[in-house]
């Protein structure tokens, strides 16, 4: 993963690349994604573990940041004599985009803030510092 904005914007990335770049998602992150992704119905933790051989804990952890990063979606399934699982399903990608973009903004205007802040800050000191040389 790159370190620096420059070298995201020098380094070829995918739309997947988004997962890592914008949510810091892993590698197996973007498998179970992808795994959720070309299911035809929802799968149980247990389902996903099987399709990306890992262990279900391992499995239940990426589920967990999909989750949180709302890449994923929770539905519980109830049992006719009681009890119940949960499943879990992409979320519909529309969705997903636009809470990307969001934070893509967002961090734009952080950033466009954070850059007057540094020329505020060295366009005072510069003269200070060009009057001290003169002398």
């Amino acid at each position: 993963m790159p370190d620096s904005m420059a070298e995201y914007l020098q380094a070829d990335m995918e739309c997947e690349g988004l997962l890592e770049c914008i949510h810091g998602l892993k590698q197996l992150d973007k498998l179970v994604f992808r795994t959720l992704v070309e299911s035809a119905e929802p799968l149980t933790v247990d389902e996903v573990a099987d399709r990306v051989e890992r262990e279900r804990s391992t499995a239940y952890r990426a589920i967990q940041r999909l989750l949180q990063t709302g890449f994923v979606q929770k539905e519980q399934v109830n049992y006719d004599q009681g009890g119940y699982y949960h499943v879990y399903r992409p979320t519909d990608p529309d969705e997903v985009a636009d809470d990307m973009q969001r934070m893509l903004n967002d961090w734009y205007a952080k950033m466009g803030t954070l850059i007057q802040e540094f020329r505020d800050k060295y366009d005072e000191e510069v003269p200070h510092a060009e009057a001290a040389s003169s002398k």
